[in-house]
């Protein structure tokens, strides 16, 4: 099968042609569109109230995107709690917790993170058994992350603090695609929310993470390119050696 068109679930790079994106289009002539499948809507402080979490009664938080950084700090402005200077911070991967810096002095001491795995982070984690940790996240949450805390005993508080909506795709014409790249299950649920009556036929699906790929698979949906691998940690990289693989053929 050829692949000509691609649609990729995540807005354009600010400078495509430099970007791994660009180089592909120009590298396999194909053509590479950009939507935004999901919003992301911080919830009000009223909100946050009415669940009953408080901030100040715990010793660490998880970070598991920028997304939970920059409304974790959002919502405790808006509440006026102030972060002490004590807070442990153990973040994803790396470029979460350099992005981290954005609202914290880097210390050593209170910045920790994994590598793009949820599981690396936990071995971390492990050396800290005694911190009262809270985890921002959003309405869609991720079971698989809660069942590895329980299933280790860590003293944990989830906190709902944005929410995943599905965006108008009113203006997309989903048939007109060989290949549709997906990074989050708030992405998979917005492709079924605006085209209920899709169906994968031919056209191949990318998926980034284990839970997007699980969520692919539970809608009913073929995966073809998984990513991040031993070969290709981000979905460009997968991208091009399927690509390279098709030409082959």
């Amino acid at each position: 099968m050829k692949v000509k068109r691609i649609l990729v679930s995540q807005p354009q790079p600010v400078d495509f042609e430099k970007s791994p994106y660009g180089e592909l289009t120009q590298k396999y002539k194909v053509s590479i569109d950009f939507k935004k499948f999901i919003t992301i809507e911080g919830v009000s402080a009223s909100d946050f109230r009415r669940d009953k979490v408080y901030i100040q009664d715990h010793t660490a938080v998880i970070f598991t995107s920028r997304n939970a950084v920059d409304h974790f700090f959002r919502i405790a402005r808006e509440m006026r709690v102030e972060i002490t200077d004590s807070m442990k911070y153990f973040c994803i991967s790396e470029a979460t917790a350099f992005y981290l810096q954005k609202y914290v002095q880097f210390r050593k001491r209170k910045i920790f993170n994994g590598n793009q795995n949820f599981d690396d982070l936990m071995e971390v984690m492990k050396k800290h058994k005694d911190e009262k940790f809270l985890m921002p996240c959003s309405d869609i949450q991720k079971l698989s992350l809660t069942n590895i805390l329980d299933e280790n005993k860590f003293n944990y508080t989830k906190a709902v603090i944005y929410k995943t909506l599905s965006s108008d795709l009113s203006d997309v014409d989903i048939s007109q695609y060989d290949l549709l790249l997906f990074f989050s299950p708030g992405g998979v649920k917005s492709l079924f929310h605006n085209f209920p009556d899709f169906k994968q036929n031919h056209t191949l699906i990318g998926a980034f993470g284990p839970t997007t790929i699980g969520a692919v698979k539970e809608s009913g949906l073929l995966v073809d390119i998984e990513a991040p691998t031993k070969t290709a940690l981000s979905m460009t990289d997968a991208l091009d050696q399927y690509l390279l693989a098709l030409c082959k053929k």
